[in-house]
């Protein structure tokens, strides 16, 4: 008996490496133990937290200033947290003043792409995850592409959408806006890439293409970086994204020179 209960410890403890799921939890009697019961109300905590997190501006504008990149900040018609939660439908237009300094003639348009990034339902997720991505990124441009990207724009209260209003007043061939993921219990930092082909007011979301999860612990920022890459290469070709592009990629090889 006990020497079965030892194996199966040993198998779940072997287990939890490969995975954060709350797996081979043990049991106290008929009740999961109090240390695992705590851990639970912890990590609803940081999710709920996550959702209130703000975007650290300062520190990324100095962080994209220091890799040579321009940025624009922008706000939704969201003015606040709350209504952010409760409206959908205005965090995925801009606000009056954010549209005016984009639509401002002194700001160059057209581009062959253009990256928003945005809060979402997580901040922390944007802190934490965009520098690495947008160095990944940047470096595969200028390693295999040289494309036009815009300035990078950072938008606060800011829905997937919000990228298909900035991308068609820049006239961008292409949007890749990277927002912070609904959190989880187990990823409250997971940041999302939607890339979406000839950007325009009123899209939906069957004509982008995803890549979720990107995060320490997820989908890592280099992987993240060369599968974006990819799926901008096959929009080009193909002169759309969505449904009808079919994500054929694999890591085997990586697009990225990591020399």
């Amino acid at each position: 008996m006990g020497g079965k209960e030892i194996t199966e410890e040993d198998f779940w403890s072997k287990m939890q490496q490969f995975t954060s799921a709350r797996i081979g939890l043990g049991h106290t009697g008929i009740s999961i133990p109090m240390k695992e019961v705590l851990s639970f109300k912890l990590a609803h905590a940081h999710a709920r937290d996550a959702v209130y997190s703000h975007l650290d501006t300062d520190n990324i504008t100095r962080q994209i200033s220091e890799l040579g990149i321009d940025l624009i900040v922008l706000k939704s018609q969201a003015e606040d947290r709350d209504t952010y939660l409760k409206r959908p439908d205005k965090g995925r237009v801009l606000s009056s003043t954010s549209k005016a300094i984009i639509l401002d003639k002194s700001i160059p348009k057209g581009y062959d792409i253009l990256i928003v990034a945005g809060d979402g339902l997580s901040a922390k997720a944007i802190n934490e995850n965009l520098i690495p991505l947008l160095e990944n990124l940047f470096k595969i441009n200028v390693q295999k592409s040289n494309y036009k990207i815009a300035p990078i724009v950072l938008v606060e209260n800011a829905r997937v959408a919000i990228g298909d209003e900035i991308g068609e007043i820049l006239e961008a061939k292409i949007v890749i806006q990277l927002i912070g993921e609904r959190p989880g219990l187990k990823s409250f930092d997971s940041l999302g890439a939607y890339i979406t082909y000839a950007p325009k007011l009123g899209l939906t979301d069957e004509v982008r293409n995803c890549i979720s999860n990107i995060r320490v612990g997820g989908l890592s920022s280099l992987i993240a970086a060369d599968k974006i890459y990819y799926l901008i290469q096959e929009a080009f070709q193909r002169k759309l994204t969505g449904v009808q592009l079919k994500d054929n990629y694999s890591n085997d090889e990586f697009t990225l020179d990591k020399s």
